[in-house]
């Protein structure tokens, strides 16, 4: 298996909650009550999934390793729009977690709208325009060390996770 097959993997699985997050802003937007409950799910999911897992690998592994290669300058160009992408998603996420808090409606339908157009453009770019041909720069035992790499990151992300909620709960006072 190549290195990307992951990578395409976990993308279905996001594209099936940015399908739960346009179903939702389309609830809102037809006069459902805010559900900060799935907006919560979301965020976390978004956080988790999409980007320290999913894009963490990218940029922490795959963009890392392609940054020694000599790219064509597209590719290179593509690279870079791609993290910018991944900056501009965190932020879509931040500003929906504003608006969570804030309980403006409007704003939460606005973001999950963007972020429901946003990320399949997203995937469409790396799936069919950026994977393969990066793919093409790798050896055999290159692509097999990067999937290595990509299961070893996976493995922490548990631990990772948990010790975070935990470090967190410390720092909140107890009554």
């Amino acid at each position: 298996m190549w290195p990307i097959g992951p990578l395409m993997h976990e993308h279905r699985l996001i594209e099936r909650m940015i399908a739960l997050m346009a179903a939702e802003a389309q609830r809102l937007r037809g006069g459902g009550e805010l559900d900060r409950g799935f907006l919560g799910a979301a965020v976390e999911f978004i956080r988790s999934y999409a980007d320290r897992c999913h894009h963490g690998k990218e940029e922490d592994i795959l963009f890392k390793d392609l940054a020694g290669r000599d790219l064509a300058p597209e590719l290179g160009a593509l690279m870079q729009e791609l993290i910018e992408d991944h900056k501009y998603g965190r932020s879509l996420v931040g500003r929906l977690v504003s608006a969570r808090e804030a309980g403006d409606r409007g704003q939460c339908i606005a973001i999950l709208e963007e972020l429901a157009e946003f990320y399949p453009r997203h995937i469409e770019k790396e799936d069919k325009h950026f994977f393969f041909p990066c793919m093409e720069l790798f050896g055999r035992q290159e692509k097999d060390a990067m999937l290595a790499a990509f299961y070893e990151f996976d493995r922490h992300l548990i631990h990772e996770h948990f010790r975070a909620v935990v470090e967190g709960l410390e720092k909140q006072p107890r009554r």
